[in-house]
């Protein structure tokens, strides 16, 4: 079974940084696209960056030029570096990756529990 397992998150002050990971594992046969959504309490879960296979990237107007979303593919790994951290972006932060699974192949659209980031003085 796939399993998305996130790290990083936690407390920083205004302008701070933090850096997240989320490592994929479970008898992955191919990862596709990637992703880092967030929601906040009684707010729907929205995109913040994503990653194609390739290496092509997508950004919220919010994040773009304060946050980069990088993989590993080797690992199995993806990572959102967060510099310049306001208020706002405070929130739980879920992992998301679609790919294939080795046996039976299927494909798989699989989510982790999310980081809490808390960004407060």
């Amino acid at each position: 079974q796939v399993q998305l397992v996130e790290s990083g998150g936690g407390l920083v002050q205004p302008g701070g940084s933090l850096r997240l990971s989320c490592a994929v594992s479970g008898g992955i046969f191919s990862i596709g696209d990637m992703g880092w959504y967030r929601q906040v309490p009684g707010n729907q879960r929205e995109l913040v960056a994503s990653i194609t296979s390739g290496g092509s990237t997508l950004y919220a107007d919010a994040v773009k030029g304060r946050f980069t979303i990088s993989r590993d593919k080797a690992k199995n790994t993806v990572f959102l570096e967060m510099n310049s951290l306001k208020s706002e972006d405070t929130a739980v932060y879920h992992c998301n990756a679609k790919g294939t699974n080795r046996s039976p192949m299927r494909t798989f659209d699989a989510w982790g529990q999310g980081t809490l980031v808390t960004v407060s003085s």
